[in-house]
């Protein structure tokens, strides 16, 4: 790859984006010469730029992540990774990832990603053809071993996650995730009793009641690949061929339902709920089906932590204990009595049928709202 030099033997290209020579000898075309780099969208936890290649008689086109704080080999190989492996089974679906490496330059730390560049048009993308393919992507996949997990850390941001185990249990691969969510949240935040002591319910009683009977009796579920993190700014529509994509993977093999954990917080346009119901269209509920949001509302908590954890000062943290609270009302209401009789003197625990009847007239609700 040929690139224009200064009078000290720097690259020099067009643009506003300096370019390693990492990024130079990674550059998938051979032949040719960098024009510019340009600094290129939105960015929260790398800078991102647009390179442009002659190459022959054709310009080519790559886009460049570049990361700038902690955490950043993990975050940008667990990019790579997710990418990669979502590529492969739906190539339309996701942009290919090329390389990863860190910067040549003498004293820097930084990593980067180079990848196919896509124009990015509506954020997010229109719900129908979305997540019809989001679906058929969820179904295509197969875990390499029949398990669920993931090869190597994956990071929510800038937040490792705990996907690099295998197991054949999703109850075990999900109390993993929530656990080690919990435990950086713990570790950013004062103590909070009762926080802590919903959080360990959910955990010790929540997860199993809700998860083993997914693959329970003659129940079973597929490992699924997973984006992971699908919010409104990491999907768009391909301004080229008006096909909805995704980018910035936080993959692994899971429970399909899991994707939509990060649905639930109004803080995002996905939460729409035509979102949902449509991607239940093309993906019904797993069984038990009155589960479902239940099911949600726990998935949500690995997300809504984990967001309480990167941004500073904000007040998720305030809804994520409302959500622990009511989970353990729905599953596990005594010894949430318990607890609020010992610390608060409440008098009376609501009985689990009385937990249910609440589940059922909510979901109830959801579904005229729905209609």
């Amino acid at each position: 790859m040929a690139a224009r030099a200064d009078g000290v033997g720097r690259d020099v290209f067009e643009g506003d984006f300096d370019v390693d020579k990492a990024v130079i000898d990674a550059l998938p075309v051979r032949t040719g010469r960098v024009l510019s780099s340009h600094a290129y969208g939105m960015w929260v936890w790398a800078r991102q730029a647009k390179i442009t290649v002659q190459c022959n008689d054709e310009k080519v086109h790559y886009f460049l992540k570049v990361t700038t704080g902690e955490n950043d080999k993990a975050m940008i190989q667990g990019q790579y990774e997710s990418d990669k492996a979502i590529h492969e089974v739906s190539p339309l679906f996701c942009p290919r990832p090329y390389a990863w490496g860190q910067y040549k330059t003498a004293g820097t730390q930084y990593y980067f990603l180079l990848s196919e560049f896509r124009t990015i048009g509506q954020q997010p993308p229109e719900p129908i053809r979305f997540t019809q393919r989001l679906a058929e992507c969820h179904k295509k996949s197969k875990s390499p071993n029949g398990l669920f997990g993931f090869h190597t850390v994956t990071c929510h941001g800038k937040a490792t996650q705990s996907t690099d185990s295998w197991d054949a249990s999703w109850t075990g691969i999900y109390s993993k995730l929530l656990e080690h969510a919990l435990k950086s949240d713990q570790g950013t935040h004062e103590p909070w009793p009762e926080y802590d002591f919903c959080a360990r319910l959910v955990v010790e009683k929540c997860i199993p009641m809700l998860l083993d009977p997914l693959q329970s009796g003659r129940r079973v579920i597929k490992p699924c690949l997973v984006h992971g993190n699908i919010w409104d700014e990491n999907t768009a529509t391909d301004m080229a061929t008006g096909e909805p994509f995704v980018f910035d993977g936080s993959s692994l093999y899971a429970h399909n339902e899991y994707e939509l954990g990060n649905w639930r917080s109004p803080r995002h346009r996905l939460s729409s709920k035509t979102y949902v119901k449509n991607y239940k269209r093309y993906f019904p509920a797993s069984e038990p089906e009155e589960d479902w949001d239940s099911r949600n509302l726990l998935y949500s908590l690995r997300f809504n932590i984990t967001a309480g954890v990167l941004i500073p000062g904000n007040n998720y943290r305030d809804f994520v204990f409302k959500d622990l609270k009511e989970l353990c009302r729905r599953v596990c209401p005594t010894d949430l009595a318990a607890w609020d009789a010992q610390t608060h003197g409440t008098e009376e625990a609501p009985s689990q049928d009385n937990a249910e009847d609440t589940e059922e007239e909510e979901e109830e609700e959801e579904e005229e709202d729905e209609a």
